[in-house]
This record gives C-alpha cells, structure tokens and sequence, in this order.
C-alpha cells in the first residue's frame, strides 16, 4: 500500500502536481527562530557605537531601539516554554520575564546610582500598563466588538485593584512623613527606615497574591474556555532551544540596558527632552511593546480576562515586586533607594490607579473607557514633557561600595 501511494505520488509530480505542504508547526517553527535572529540587528551598532566611540546619544539610540524586539522575542520564548511546564510555572515565568526589561533597567540604575531614573522608569512602567496598554485594548476590543457586550471576570480586577491601593498607601506614607517632620537628616534616615520596612510588607503580600492566585483561586484567573474555540496553542520550537534562547536574550538585554542607563542624560542633552519624559514614557513603551501588543490582540478577539491579566497583572508586579526589590537590592548595595517617588510623581500615580479601580468596578467595558484612559495618560505624558529635574539631581546618594563592586 505504502509502495502504490509512493509510485503516485511520484506520477504526480511527473505530471506536475504539489505535494502536500509541510507541517504548520515546522514552518512557524523555522519563522520564529528568523524572527529571533532578525531581533538583534541592532546589537552589532550599539557595541560598535560603544567600542568606536560615535558618542553617548548614538549609543543610546541604538541599544533604545534593540529593547523593542528583544521584549517581544522574550515573550514569546517564555510562551513556548510555558507549554512543556504548564500553566502554573507558565504564567509566573510570562509575568516575571514581561518585566525582565524594567527589572534589569532598575539593577543597572541602582548600580549607577541614577536614583530618579529607577523611580522615574518604574512608575512609568505602571502608568503604561494601567493607562495605555489597558486603554488602548479597551478602545480597540470596544471598536472592535460594537455589537458584543464585553464582560470579564471583577474578582481579578478587584484583587489587583486592592494590591496597587495597598502599594500607593506604602509610596504616600514616607512621602506625607516627609511633609509632616520637615526636611533634615533625621527624616530623610527615619523615611528610609519606614520605606525598607514598607518593601518586606509589600513583598509578603506579592508572594500571598502568587499564592492566591496559582493555588487557592486559580480558577479565577484562568480565561474561560467558550465552546469549540481555536485549538490549544501547541509549542513551535523544542524547550532547551526556547531556554537557549532565551538566556541569550536576558544577557543582550542585559547589556543594552546597561547602555541606555548610563548615556540616558547625554540623550537628554543632545534631544532637549527631559531626563523624566524620557524614563517615564519612553522606556516603558520600548518595555511593555510585547505585553501592548498581545493585550490589543486578545481585546480584539473580546477575551478581556487575558487583556486584564496581562495589564493590570504586569502593573502589579511592577508595583508591588520589583519596587520594593529594589529598595531591598539597594539596602544591600549601600544605595539610599526609598519609596518616596516625590508629590508630583506620586500623585500622579494614585489618580492613575483610582481611575483605573473606577472604570473596573462594572465588569462591563466599551470603548469610551479606553479613551479615558488612553487620554489621562496623554495629559500625564504632557506634564513630564515639561517636567526638567538639575542634571545634579539624577546621580544622587553614596557612591556604590557594596557586594557589587569591582
């Protein structure tokens, strides 16, 4: 039998008839390791711009736009990684590598003692996913979904909801202390004090909301399953090339993120763009792209638990993980990190995180909630737009002499 269906198949071609084509995941296989390769095109010029001296503001704009990629590519290895470990390990390996951009952003920033560009890059982060990450997949999930009513699961909005409260009272309170005591020694040591205590709170209750949501209520974090919807998503590429990959692409991250922290000022001279707009908008859009991107997609396709767990779930871990991280990280290095983000940053923040909360509360979404969003990040991207800090203030705190150094 196998002897006849070879002869005909060879008649076929003779005749000039196509075989059948090969294996969908062989060809997206063979795309996505091009699409991997052709994502650091712009590593040879940054360290070429780095060994050749072309000056600090080319070096910035190149390793600025390699991120955009690379976080895209780190997205979607963590995918395939995620269907040999499974959903549990899947979804806190997607959530902790989303951030992997800003987190190593914030290393680099502490380890140059860059102070306000660690806070700057960190609220920003917050603020795109909160206002134009989950803005503009409101907008395009309502457009795109006119005659559909979109609904989505409140117990999750809720929660996250309640966790960036609790991260905003613990960014306040040394902020409203300062303003209470008075400006001096004593407070600048006891607001240190308050905002290192603040971080191991706020890390508990991370790891009670890891808990949460992977054990004890993970059925409400999952996206409900509607009927005989598309067939589960298989992996394109084997696990130890996706691990390969993807190691390689946190270690070139790694490095870019190192350039564009140390020549960020030198941009912002060279541009006449201020070192907080820079941080605040600009770095957050290169490292949400792909978090962007897979939320606009799943609005689209009106699965807004994904969209909601993909926004508001990065904004969490940003606001209570890798803040107070990085407090503790500097707590070990000798660098006077706090979580007092200043009245303007901080405020900006809380209204950030109430319109969000109010716009949530329905369990319904349309349109019209997404250009609210969308359009309270424009007004806050404005003020930092003409928002200058002193060139001496954005290296502040005592030169790095810890475990880190050479």
């Amino acid at each position: 039998m196998e002897d006849s269906r070879s002869l005909h198949e060879v008649s076929d071609l003779e005749n000039g008839h196509v075989l059948p084509n090969p294996p969908k995941e062989t060809l997206n296989g063979s795309r996505s390791l091009q699409n991997v390769s052709s994502s650091i095109m712009p590593i040879p010029l940054a360290i070429a711009a780095d060994f050749y001296k072309f000056g600090r503001p080319w070096l910035f704009a190149f390793s600025f736009v390699g991120l955009a990629p690379l976080a895209e590519r780190v997205s979607f290895l963590t995918e395939q990684i995620a269907c040999f470990t499974g959903p549990t390990v899947g979804g806190l390996l997607n959530a902790t590598c989303g951030n992997a951009t800003e987190l190593i952003i914030a290393l680099f920033a502490l380890y140059q003692n860059k102070i306000h560009v660690l806070k700057y890059s960190l609220l920003g982060s917050i603020l795109s996913n909160l206002l134009l990450v989950l803005g503009t997949s409101l907008i395009c999930g309502g457009l795109a979904n006119l005659k559909k009513e979109q609904r989505y699961d409140r117990e999750q909005a809720d929660v996250n909801s309640l966790l960036l409260l609790m991260g905003l009272l613990c960014h306040m309170l040394p902020l409203m202390f300062r303003y209470a005591t008075g400006e001096g020694p004593d407070t600048f040591y006891h607001t240190l004090e308050l905002s290192r205590a603040s971080s191991i709170i706020m890390l508990i209750a991370y790891a009670a909301y890891i808990f949460f949501q992977l054990k004890t209520h993970r059925q409400s974090f999952e996206p409900q399953e509607e009927g005989n919807e598309e067939e589960e998503e298989k992996a394109v590429i084997g696990f130890w090339s996706a691990f390969s990959w993807l190691v390689g692409m946190t270690m070139i991250i790694t490095l870019l993120s190192e350039y564009v922290v140390g020549t960020i000022e030198a941009a912002s001279d060279s541009s006449g763009v201020s070192v907080s707009f820079i941080s605040i908008i600009l770095l957050p859009i290169v490292g949400n792209a792909a978090e962007h991107a897979g939320s606009i997609i799943f609005a689209f396709k009106n699965k807004l638990d994904i969209s909601l767990g993909v926004a508001l779930g990065s904004a969490t871990q940003i606001s209570m993980f890798v803040i107070p991280l990085s407090v503790l990280v500097g707590w070990i290095m000798h660098v006077r990190m706090d979580l007092d983000f200043s009245l303007l940053e901080t405020g900006s923040l809380g209204f950030a995180i109430i319109i969000t909360a109010f716009t949530l509360q329905d369990g319904t979404s349309h349109y019209m909630k997404g250009v609210v969003l969308f359009l309270c990040y424009i007004v806050i991207a404005a003020c930092f737009w003409v928002h200058k800090i002193p060139q001496n203030q954005i290296t502040v705190g005592k030169p790095f002499t810890g475990v880190f150094a050479s």
